[in-house]
């Protein structure tokens, strides 16, 4: 079994409004040295897929067809063997 681990972000060129707000929150909270802030979420699964190649190729078809809007987010993911 694997646990896999997918993170997704805005693309670098699409503007994050949650981000900018967050990023003046904690400039005005005496943060100054916070750079940029990006917004993004974390998607955790389980999968009993014994074949990494195949495993690989599974999730990113899922984050291109279903857990992404490939138009505007980027994804990245990492993945480890776990026991059953």
């Amino acid at each position: 079994m694997y646990k896999v681990n997918i993170h997704v972000l805005l693309k670098d060129d699409v503007l994050d409004p949650q981000g900018k707000t967050v990023n003046n929150a904690l400039h005005h909270m005496g943060y100054a040295s916070v750079g940029d802030v990006r917004i993004g979420k974390f998607i955790q699964i389980t999968s009993s897929e014994t074949d990494e190649a195949k495993l690989m190729a599974d999730i990113k078809d899922m984050c291109q067809k279903m857990l992404t809007n490939p138009v505007i987010e980027k994804f990245d993911f990492s993945f480890e063997k776990v026991a059953s």
